[in-house]
């Protein structure tokens, strides 16, 4: 009998003649052997925690794997059945645990591991029932059993149906960063620019087309007022986003300029589209602009090769008409000259009328050249040498006298009409040396183009550059813009189609000519030409 002031302690009875069962297992007291699994999960648990600290810390956060929890599962199990074993009165009470148990590991582990959780905790149950050492086993054990089982599947259900919630959320978010991934990286490489001012008139977003085309910086002005800039830079877009947050009007189509900082203008295309704010009722607004610079250009070189084409069409057709009669006006005018009965009036009108006749003969030959200009024979040129001979050919013009004509450059094979490409040079060289008028310094540069933005719509394959410049008095800004239409020339008594032959010649070969002066300074013409260019077909 225990004293009486001694705390009660719970005793169970063995069968008879049978040793205890912690006699016969050599295990310790059930006190001792409970507060050695309490000691054990505590230091498994720190044990853990240590490792996802450590790991935290490495920057390689993961999730705990199934076996992780099923140790922490079997540990818990241990915990429980010395609980139970040692709770006496209490224990039927305490198998709840095994309930938490299960439900817990059900959600956690997938359903191989969560099954193996159940039929542990069921067996550890049952275990701690025979081990009691009573001579029957307690009434309601088979039903604490059939509700272990029947949480099991309850919770696993639920886990399952939790699992593929969480399987689609993941997949919705990946599918979401993916797409925001590639939306991010088109607005980063398309040449349109994208802009986003919500209904304060504040910047929301810009790409970086929109941060070049308008010298704003995304990083600077995000979140600053962007409207009176917008005015400044590019009107006709500021009233577009205007109208858009004021009276949610979307612009489809539209032009504009935009003015950049250091002066530079270009024109630009642009729409808007307005998006309704969460929980406002101003319109937040996004426009799309595009420089149209390399378009407009193409559209001024189509014009201007079809206003060539009338030219040469016409150009040709005067030519053949005229040349004949003045073929025959020269003939009798000569025969008239040099008659025995003229006298030296008749011998001078006479020469005159030669000597026009001459210069027109001259001109319908440059007529018949502006109108024959096609690239059809291609064979393989040096451009740096076709620009030797040319220059030494120019240095015995009447008009070159004591200018200076310099070659510079490297060997350059392209693929070009030779006749075309002789034509360019001489017509340019010429052009600088009379510019010069007699004294000055022409200087010619043949190289690759590197590094040189050429408009993607003449799509050219690894271009040439051929550069004359002069130290002339210049182009007169007057008619700098048309100095290549026919007819238009800067010397007097000039035909004007030295230039506009040019210009024909280049564009047969899918090239860009272009001129830059400043007067007093000269000029400088640059033509640039594919390696490989489109072949024209013979007309």
């Amino acid at each position: 009998m225990p004293a009486p002031d001694s705390p009660p302690r719970l005793e169970t009875t063995p069968l008879p003649g049978a040793p205890a069962p912690r006699e016969r297992f050599g295990l310790p007291d059930q006190r001792t052997l409970v507060g050695w699994l309490f000691v054990f999960r505590v230091v498994l648990a720190t044990l853990l925690l240590v490792r996802a600290a450590y790991v935290w810390l490495q920057g390689r956060a993961t999730w705990p794997g199934p076996f992780s929890y099923l140790t922490q599962a079997l540990a818990d199990l241990a915990v429980v059945t010395a609980l139970v074993r040692v709770g006496g009165e209490a224990s039927t009470v305490l198998a709840a645990l095994y309930v938490v148990v299960i439900a817990v590991y059900a959600l956690l582990l997938p359903a191989w591991a969560s099954v193996l959780v159940a039929a542990a905790a069921g067996a550890s149950y049952l275990g701690a029932q025979l081990l009691a050492g009573a001579e029957e086993l307690p009434a309601g054990l088979w039903g604490q059993l059939v509700v272990f089982g029947f949480v099991f599947v309850l919770v696993a259900l639920l886990a399952e149906r939790l699992q593929r919630q969480v399987t689609a959320q993941q997949q919705m978010a990946t599918e979401l960063s993916r797409v925001r991934f590639e939306a991010g990286e088109i607005l980063r490489s398309i040449k349109t620019g994208v802009i986003t001012v919500d209904g304060t008139g504040t910047l929301a977003f810009a790409n970086p087309a929109a941060e070049r085309l308008l010298a704003i910086s995304m990083q600077a002005d995000a979140g600053q007022p962007i409207l009176e800039r917008l005015q400044r830079l590019a009107p006709e877009l500021h009233d577009a986003v205007v109208a858009g947050i004021r009276r949610g009007e979307r612009v489809p189509r539209g032009e504009g300029t935009v003015t950049r900082p250091d002066g530079r203008q270009f024109p630009i295309g642009l729409s808007t589209t307005t998006f309704e704010q969460v929980g406002g009722s101003i319109p937040a607004v996004t426009a799309l602009f595009t420089d149209l610079s390399e378009l407009k250009q193409l559209q001024e070189l189509n014009l201007r090769a079809e206003r060539f084409e009338a030219v040469a069409a016409l150009s040709a057709s005067l030519a053949h008409e005229i040349r004949n009669p003045l073929a025959s006006i020269r003939s009798s005018v000569e025969q008239l000259a040099a008659s025995a009965n003229a006298d030296e009036d008749e011998r001078v009108l006479g020469r005159l009328i030669m000597r026009e006749s001459d210069r027109l003969s001259r001109l319908l030959g440059e007529f018949l050249d502006f109108s024959r200009v096609r690239a059809s024979n291609f064979s393989a040129v040096d451009l740096h040498e076709v620009a030797l001979e040319t220059a030494r050919l120019v240095r015995g013009h009447p008009d070159c006298m004591d200018t200076v004509l310099e070659v510079r450059g490297e060997r350059t094979p392209i693929e070009a009409d030779e006749d075309l490409v002789h034509r360019i040079v001489s017509n340019l060289l010429l052009n600088a040396v009379q510019a010069c008028r007699g004294s000055g310094r022409v200087e010619v540069r043949v190289s690759r183009a590197a590094g040189v933005t050429i408009p993607q719509v003449l799509a050219m394959e690894n271009p040439v550059e051929l550069v004359v410049r002069d130290d002339g008095p210049g182009i007169d800004p007057e008619i700098r813009d048309r100095l290549f239409q026919p007819f238009v020339s800067r010397r007097p008594g000039g035909s004007g189609l030295g230039l506009a032959i040019v210009q024909r010649a280049v564009e047969a070969h899918r090239g860009l000519v272009l001129v830059e002066s400043t007067p007093g300074q000269g000029a400088r013409f640059t033509v640039y030409l594919p390696t490989r260019p489109y072949r024209e077909e013979p007309a």
